[in-house]
């Protein structure tokens, strides 16, 4: 995970996460998932935070359960600041 920093060349060095799709319904669009472990300070127990976004998926390939790599980027829409760039695994069919 990297933040948005400037590289020797003049580019914007954007962050990159590795999600879950959770929905496919809409076109170019995928709610993706990501979940992290952090350790809780009151309990000293380590628990899952998720967050959820809205990816660009320009086309149609990523489907429920795949992980895929998402980066940011500027606003596609009102919700959508997200796009979908390599597709890691996929989703195992039952």
């Amino acid at each position: 995970m990297a933040t948005e920093t400037e590289t020797p060349e003049g580019r914007v060095h954007r962050r990159e996460l590795v999600a879950t799709v959770t929905s496919d319904k809409m076109n170019k669009t995928r709610v993706v998932v990501v979940t992290r472990r952090v350790k809780d300070q009151a309990f000293k127990k380590y628990v899952n935070k998720r967050a959820k976004f809205k990816a660009h998926d320009e086309k149609n390939e990523t489907h429920v359960g795949d992980k895929v790599l998402i980066v940011e980027s500027r606003p596609l829409s009102a919700e959508k600041r997200w796009r979908i760039v390599k597709l890691l695994e996929k989703a195992k069919e039952a």
